[in-house]
C-alpha cells in the first residue's frame, strides 16, 4: 500500500479522491510534473527560466482568454478553472521550480522558496478542488515538496537540507486531525512521512488506512 512505486503518493491520492473530483486532480498533479520535467531536464539556467516564464504567462492568461493549443492548459482551463482555482494561482508555483534553477547550489533561500512556492501552492489549489481548507495544509505542502525533492537531488548536502526540512514541515503538518475533505491529499503528505521512516510495510499500512479513517 505504501511502496516505492509511488514515493510522492499521488497515485494513493488520486484513487482517495471522488471519481468525479479524479481527473482535476490528475491535471493539477500533471503540472507540477511537466515543471519538474522542465528543471530537471535543463542544462542552461537561461533557458530553463524562458521555459518557465512561458509557462507563468500561459497559466495567468487562462483567467482572461481561452488556452493555446497546449494539452495539459486547456485540461487545466476545462477542469480547474470551474472548481475556482485560478490560473494565476497555479502560476505561483513557478517561482518554486525557479528558484532550483537560479540556485548553485540549492541553499536553505532557494529550498524555502520551493517549499512554498510549489508545496504550498500545489496543496492549495488541491484544497480548493476537494472544497475544504485548513491550517494543516500550508505544511504538509511544504514537507511533501521538500521530501520530494531531497529524493531527486544528485547533491548530498542539499538533499540533506531538504530532507531535515522536510523533516520539521511533515511534523507540523500532523500536529492536528485533518478534515475528511481534505485527507486525499493529506495523503501524499503522510506518505512523504512514512517514507522517512523504518516502519514495516504493514505498519505503515495500517496508519494510511487510521488516517483515511480519523484524519490523524
Amino acid at each position: 500500500m505504501v511502496n516505492k512505486s509511488d514515493p510522492d503518493g499521488t497515485a494513493l491520492a488520486l484513487l482517495a479522491v471522488s471519481r468525479a473530483m479524479r481527473p482535476a486532480m490528475a491535471a493539477l498533479f500533471a503540472l507540477d510534473a511537466r515543471l519538474a520535467d522542465i528543471v530537471r531536464t535543463t542544462r542552461e539556467p537561461l533557458v530553463g527560466q524562458m521555459r518557465l516564464t512561458w509557462w507563468h504567462d500561459a497559466l495567468t492568461r487562462l483567467d482572461d482568454a481561452p488556452a493555446p493549443a497546449e494539452p495539459l492548459l486547456r485540461e487545466l482551463q476545462r477542469l480547474l478553472l470551474p472548481q475556482g482555482v485560478s490560473g494565476a494561482l497555479l502560476a505561483t508555483m513557478i517561482d518554486g521550480w525557479e528558484a532550483l534553477i537560479v540556485a548553485d547550489p540549492i541553499d536553505a533561500a532557494a529550498l524555502d522558496t520551493h517549499a512554498r512556492a510549489r508545496g504550498e501552492g500545489l496543496f492549495a489549489a488541491a484544497g480548493r478542488l476537494l472544497g475544504g481548507d485548513s491550517p494543516l495544509l500550508a505544511p504538509a505542502g511544504r514537507g511533501w515538496a521538500l521530501a520530494d525533492l531531497a529524493a531527486h537531488l544528485s547533491d548530498r548536502d542539499s538533499a540533506t537540507r531538504a530532507a531535515d526540512s522536510a523533516g520539521e514541515a511533515l511534523a507540523d503538518a500532523f500536529s492536528g486531525t485533518w478534515p475528511r475533505t481534505l485527507r486525499p491529499v493529506g495523503l501524499s503528505a503522510l506518505i512523504a512521512k512514512l517514507d522517512r521512516s523504518d516502519l514495516a510495510p504493514i505498519v505503515k499500512a495500517l496508519k494510511v488506512w487510521a488516517f483515511r479513517m480519523t484524519g490523524r
